[in-house]
């Protein structure tokens, strides 16, 4: 088995995903072969895998720093939340099924084999692996049958450093009191703690390390400062949306987005928030779509039918109806897709209860959801400009219709998607399309940039935090705490 280090936070959103990320690329870059690995993961943005699976796309993330291809091995128990209180399941990148949160907490410890077993068939193909917890440490209350925090550590016998976040301010009381709630054996398996996202001096700092490392008896890492170009790197949080508001004076083309209450695959906006030329608006509930915008993008959704509920509550639909008969642009992706149809059909309850909803009726097409769930990477060409198109599937669902015979893209030789007769509406279910470089400037004209490279600009911002990680971090010393675990 490869030497494991593993990383929990005081809470969530600490930054442990990226320091992860850093990590992967840093100690890459050294030579060895390192592999990301999250026993449990919860996001409803997720990423195709290159063994047709489905995981966090955080782990997606780790990977690419890793110079590796994302598995299903990477992140082997997914939940994708449909509501406040239940989430599909995904293992080992396939759904299970859904299930209600006590259902799940009460069961979640039958999931443990599957996890070790993907932990030992990744670890026997790496020199390193980065293992990352999930919230928080110090939630003893979820600690019965664990297997994302130190339930997972416990059964995989790893060590772990425990990251708190200075900028929410509190961090030696967060860091300090894990110790104190958690039980000894699980403190005994924490090797150090790292403090993340520190603005200012760090020498102001100095007194505050040591007193960390004294109480807990554990070196104190960091600390490691605010990364600025955290930005440019997909999130797997939709709480990363909140910072979507920058206005961009002079921006000649302005997108405009609901926040539906179940957004997924939200980093298919990325390429568009970094065009300069583009303004993206997040149009969140009680807000109207501006009248302003050219370009209205319904997202993706884990739950269709709600969240379609919800864009009427909010009176999006009218906004929407109006922007269009005012000679705007909409485009719909996946989820979206599916609302700007006639109908939306779920007979087997796969989202909730079974039943009919009316689509927008923008484009002349009936979805119908289905039980097989569509994972695959795709590529093939935009059929309006026949720029290259590349991205992936990840839906339940059929669509026909009329409108289908005017495809937005043309993949192995077949329609894909659906364009009105006026070519102002448009739907795909093709997610990370605005990633090809081509195909942006072909669909957004002038406004794009000629020089963008998206892809290229995610590797040399993984570059980036890497050296950040180098000059803030002690990563020898955090390479000697790692070690081979002992599995039963």
């Amino acid at each position: 088995m490869a030497k494991t280090l593993m990383f929990m936070g005081t809470g969530s959103d600490v930054g442990k995903s990226l320091i992860v990320a850093g990590l992967c690329r840093a100690f890459t870059n050294r030579g060895l072969r390192v592999a990301p690995f999250k026993p449990q993961n919860m996001s409803n943005n997720a990423a195709v895998t290159a063994d047709g699976g489905e995981i966090g796309r955080a782990q997606a993330l780790q990977a690419r720093a890793a110079r590796r291809e994302p598995l299903t091995v990477m992140n082997p128990v997914l939940l994708k939340p449909e509501h406040e209180s239940g989430a599909q399941v995904v293992v080992r990148g396939k759904r299970v099924g859904s299930m209600p949160a006590r259902e799940y907490w009460a069961r979640r410890g039958v999931f443990l084999a599957p996890v070790l077993e993907a932990f030992r068939e990744l670890g026997a193909d790496a020199d390193l692996v980065l293992v990352e917890g999930a919230g928080s440490a110090s939630e003893v209350n979820l600690r019965n049958n664990d297997i994302a925090n130190f339930g997972f550590a416990e059964a995989a016998d790893v060590p772990v450093v425990v990251i708190g976040d200075i900028n929410r301010g509190g961090v030696i009381a967060s860091l300090v009191g894990t110790f104190a709630v958690i039980a000894p054996d699980d403190a005994r398996r924490i090797v150090a703690t790292l403090i993340n996202k520190f603005g200012g001096d760090p020498a102001l700092f100095e007194s505050g390390r040591a007193f960390i490392a004294e109480r807990t008896g554990k070196p104190c890492f960091g600390p490691v400062p605010m990364f600025p170009d955290a930005a440019k790197l997909p999130a797997e949080d939709a709480l990363a949306l909140d910072a979507v508001a920058e206005r961009k004076p002079g921006a000649a083309y302005v997108v405009a987005v609901p926040r539906l209450p179940r957004i997924s695959n939200f980093d298919d906006l990325d390429p568009l928030r970094l065009e300069p030329g583009v303004e993206l608006r997040m149009i969140k509930p009680g807000e109207a779509i501006p009248r302003e915008a050219n370009l209205i993008v319904l997202p993706g959704s884990k739950t269709t039918r709600a969240d379609l509920q919800a864009l009427r509550a909010n009176g999006w639909d009218i906004d929407i109806l109006a922007h269009h008969r005012a000679g705007g642009r909409v485009l719909g992706l996946c989820g979206g897709y599916q609302m700007l149809g006639r109908t939306i059909s779920d007979p087997e309850g796969l989202e909730g209860a079974a039943g009919v909803s009316a689509g927008l009726g923008l484009l002349d097409v009936d979805t119908t959801l289905t039980v097989t769930k569509q994972l695959r990477i795709e590529g093939g060409e935009h059929a309006g400009s026949g720029a290259a198109i590349g991205g992936y599937h990840m839906h339940l669902g059929e669509t026909t219709g009329p409108d289908r015979a005017k495809p937005f893209a043309r993949i192995g030789g077949g329609p894909e998607g659906a364009v009105s007769p006026d070519g102002r509406v448009m739907g795909t279910y093709l997610h990370g399309v605005f990633a090809g470089d081509a195909f942006r400037r072909a669909f957004l004209g002038d406004v794009a940039g000629a020089d963008a490279n998206y892809e290229a600009g995610v590797d040399r911002t993984l570059d980036r935090l890497a050296a950040h990680l180098e000059q803030h971090l002690d990563l020898d010393a955090l390479l000697t705490m790692g070690r081979e675990p002992r599995l039963a």
